[in-house]
Formats: C-alpha cells, sequence, structure tokens
C-alpha cells in the first residue's frame, strides 16, 4: 500500500504549532515538574482570540501551561472542545480563573475559553490584577499588551529555526496506532538524552496534536539525527520489525528528500 506523495493539509498547522512550542520552553523551568524536563507548569498563558491563537494553545499543552483564551465565535468554541483543543469553556473570568488557579498551584496543563471577547477579557484581568506569565504577540490590543508587559508578562515570538537543523516528517500506510509508536520509539532513541525539548515534543505532541495531525509525525532535530533516524527505520523494516510503508521527508532549505521504505516480501 503506498502512500500520497504530499504532505498533509495537517502539516502546515502541525509545523506552526512546532514552531511556537520551541518558542514556548524557551521560558520553561528546567526540572520544574514531576518529570525531569523542561515544563511550563505553574505559568498562565494568554492566547487572547481562540481563533488565531488556536496552534498557540495547543503548543501551549504540549509545554505543559495553563492557557487562557477567549472568543465570541460559537463555532470556534465547538471546534476547539470537540478537537480536545481546550478542556473547558465557560462564560466569564471568574469561571475561568477558578479553574485555572487550581491548576496552577498544582503545575497541571490545562486549556480554558472564556465566550467573551478578547478586549473585553484583556480589560477585566488589568483591572482585576491578573498577569500572565506568557503572552501571544497579538493576544490583545497595544495598550493593554504593553500593560502586561510592563509588569512583567513576557511576549511569544516567532521562533525561528537554526540553520543546521533538518525537520522530519514520518506517517505509516496503515493500522497508525499500532505502528507509529515503533517509528516513534526509533526517532526518541536517535534524540540526545540532553536535547529534552525535543523529547518532550515527540513524547507529547501526538497527544494534543490528536486528530489534526491526522496520523503524522513531525520532528525539528539536527542533520545527523535525522540521517540516523531514517538509517534505523530502513533497518527496522528489514528485520520485520515494522510491517507496513513508512514515508519520510526530510526538509533542510526549500529542497524535501522524501523516502518511502517498504516491507520486504517473505
Amino acid at each position: 500500500m503506498a502512500i500520497d506523495s504530499e504532505l498533509p493539509p495537517a502539516y502546515d498547522f502541525a509545523l506552526q504549532v512546532e514552531r511556537l512550542y520551541k518558542a514556548l520552553i524557551l521560558h520553561a523551568d528546567a526540572d520544574s515538574g514531576r518529570i525531569p524536563e523542561p515544563d511550563l507548569g505553574g505559568k498562565l498563558l494568554y492566547a487572547g482570540e481562540l481563533a488565531q491563537g488556536r496552534a498557540l494553545v495547543v503548543a501551549g499543552n504540549i509545554a505543559g501551561a495553563a492557557t487562557l483564551a477567549a472568543s465570541t465565535d460559537a463555532a470556534a468554541q465547538k471546534q476547539s472542545v470537540r478537537e480536545g483543543v481546550v478542556d473547558f469553556l465557560v462564560t466569564s473570568l471568574d469561571e475561568a480563573l477558578r479553574i485555572l488557579k487550581n491548576e496552577l498551584r498544582k503545575r497541571e496543563t490545562v486549556a480554558v475559553c472564556v465566550a467573551v471577547a478578547p478586549s473585553a477579557v484583556a480589560r477585566e484581568m488589568l483591572e482585576r490584577g491578573v498577569l500572565p506569565d506568557l503572552l501571544a504577540a497579538d493576544a490583545t490590543d497595544r495598550a493593554e499588551c504593553e500593560a502586561f508587559l510592563s509588569q512583567g508578562a513576557r511576549r511569544i515570538e516567532r521562533f525561528d529555526a537554526e540553520e543546521n537543523q533538518t525537520l522530519l516528517t514520518w506517517r505509516v500506510a496503515a493500522a497508525p496506532a499500532q505502528w507509529l509508536p515503533k517509528v516513534d520509539a526509533i526517532a526518541l532513541n536517535c534524540l540526545s538524552p540532553a536535547d529534552l525539548p525535543a523529547r518532550r515534543w515527540l513524547r507529547l505532541a501526538p497527544r494534543y496534536l490528536g486528530r489534526l495531525a491526522q496520523g503524522m509525525r513531525l520532528l525539528r532535530c539536527a542533520a545527523p539525527t535525522a540521517l540516523e533516524f531514517r538509517s534505523r527505520v530502513r533497518t527496522a523494516m528489514d528485520r520485520g520489525e515494522i510491517g507496513v510503508p513508512v514515508e519520510m521527508h526530510l526538509i533542510r532549505g526549500d529542497e524535501p528528500v522524501r523516502c518511502q521504505f517498504i516491507p520486504p516480501i517473505r
């Protein structure tokens, strides 16, 4: 069974989430939670308008933040709840804060959307002295944004990838629930034990991207790591450890390299 050579529609969204995750994780505390890796547990992220900030909310979930978004768009609210982007949909900042304070205290990951206009939420946050630790670049009006920043909030800027890194994607032709974890394990074993942000991404991105990823994995890593991963997947395929075709893209600069591995006929 062959795999369509085109990258799936979810690729662009997953790439956006990955870049935002990299920007967020720069603000994480090392060894701050129950696992020895960077974590945003205990930090409040204000993502602003849910429809525009959906990728940031997903990235915040992967990074371990407590995230607040806002929207009066009923369709965007329902879609985000259905896709697991937000955990709670509430009608007031009061309700949101009750949930967020509890999860912040426990350093747990949570995402809450208030069914109120983002500008109104931001104004009420300022009036009540609710200060986010992290703030989307376009989360609110300039005056409110500057007010948050002057009180110590940090703006999340676009992450620019290093030139020597390769962007990897991979998919399997069938039964992704069975075979993708095996390929993921190979990727994890290729990563340096010290590359904790990438290891966290690989471990949690499939969970929070969910159906949005459509069975695709995405990982940014050093070029030698990408080549080692490709080699190990080929070896695992030859040994019969992976029983379905695997498609991989190695993207560096503007020239993606596509590889497809087919199980040998025995």
